[in-house]
């Protein structure tokens, strides 16, 4: 019989969460790195690729507070089940669709999916780890959303290569199913064991409380960033920077794992200072503001003429990336209190993944129109710097967990 609470630190389950992450990172990003395939064999526009690319977002975006309001009422353990079935479901029906209409419809089921993902995470971190683990917890997490596109162009690039574009999605989503035996079989009905069980703020009060905002819409900032790298990366590094399909999975992943590396060793960082008396919020949000800047300076570059001086500073531009997301959920969960993780994680990211509904589309209309992405890139530079401007002047910590 298995148990119904995990090992104490709550780490196995981690490991699990983790895989599932990862998991859901390759099946979001599976399009971007088909997407020139696509787009040839189907003769799609780069505006429709870029409408695709965006059609993600909008459900994962408008079902957050709907799913961060059903991981705080019932059974996170099993809303977090079905909403993987479902994404799971839809990424093995993308390889089977032959025409715009059916991609559009699974990218949008997928989005349905995925809507539970973080405010699952957010909840069972929030009421499983104490305060100075959850940076390393969080990062954990987050690395995930950087192995998991940089597994998934390396693996999509050979499987194309050898198979095409189809067999891509129905085994990634198929094979993916696996993992929902050991979910149910061993996690937790509800995960507890961290002191912080206060109710913490109501959906109004969040509503009205000026630092949520400041995490809203600084996320928004880093998702515009972050979704037109995740969504656009491959098609610029084979169409600007003409790398074969080999050496777009290769340098397409690198910079995602120096970001995965770069996270987890910001978020245990940002443990040890907390461990060892640094103030809690000021110092997430300072990780905050240093990883918006990082590529809001570095990512134009990219565009250089030089292909080793473009690749450096994309490099550093993924770095800030890992010191922005190391500490992103941690904030908030210092912020919201255990209880209501859930609701405001949910809120947060939706506003913050219409970012991921808006980048897409700009960035296609953008290369579609000057034929570059240069024009692309300093938008979203100019998008980052407006996030740092957000965390410095809005995001105000009075007394921690007060609300106002």
């Amino acid at each position: 019989m298995p148990p119904t609470r995990p090992h104490p630190g709550h780490w196995p389950l981690l490991l699990l969460l983790a895989v599932s992450v990862l998991i859901s990172y390759m099946d979001r990003g599976n399009l971007g790195i088909a997407a020139p395939q696509i787009t040839t064999e189907l003769g799609l526009r780069d505006s429709q690729m870029g409408f695709l690319l965006s059609a993600f977002f909008w459900t994962y975006a408008l079902l957050q507070v709907f799913a961060g309001w059903m991981v705080d009422r019932w059974d996170v353990t099993r809303v977090y089940a079905w909403g993987f079935l479902l994404w799971s479901a839809a990424t093995l029906g993308m390889g089977v669709a032959h025409g715009f209409t059916l991609l559009l419809l699974f990218r949008l089921v997928l989005g349905a999916g995925e809507s539970v993902a973080f405010p699952s995470y957010s909840k069972i971190l929030a009421t499983g780890f104490e305060e100075e683990e959850r940076g390393l917890a969080n990062s954990v997490i987050d690395s995930a959303t950087k192995f998991g596109p940089a597994i998934g162009v390396l693996l999509g690039g050979w499987m194309i290569a050898q198979w095409g574009w189809r067999w891509f999605f129905i085994v990634t989503g198929g094979a993916s199913l696996l993992w929902l035996w050991p979910w149910l079989h061993y996690a937790p009905r509800r995960p507890s064991g961290s002191p912080s069980h206060e109710a913490g703020p109501d959906w109004k009060q969040i509503v009205l409380t000026r630092r949520a905002w400041a995490t809203f819409v600084g996320l928004f900032c880093h998702n515009y960033n972050w979704y037109l790298l995740l969504t656009w990366l491959p098609s610029f590094l084979i169409r600007e920077r003409h790398f074969s399909m080999g050496m777009m999975a290769v340098f397409n992943a690198l910079p995602l794992c120096v970001t995965a590396v770069v996270t987890i060793f910001a978020g245990w960082l940002s443990d040890r200072m907390i461990r060892r008396g640094a103030a809690v919020a000021p110092l997430r949000r300072n990780f905050l503001i240093a990883g918006l800047a990082l590529p809001a300076l570095t990512l134009p570059f990219a565009t250089a003429r030089s292909e080793w001086v473009a690749m450096s500073f994309l490099v550093l531009a993924f770095a800030g990336i890992g010191l922005y997301c190391s500490n992103t959920w941690a904030l908030t969960q210092h912020l919201a209190g255990g209880e209501a993780a859930g609701r405001w994680t949910g809120l947060q990211n939706a506003v913050g993944n219409m970012g991921g509904v808006v980048a897409p589309l700009v960035t296609g209309l953008l290369v579609e129109r000057t034929g570059t992405f240069l024009a692309a890139f300093v938008t979203s530079s100019c998008v980052l710097a407006a996030g740092v401007a957000v965390y410095v002047f809005m995001l105000k910590l009075p007394t921690p967990r007060t609300p106002r």
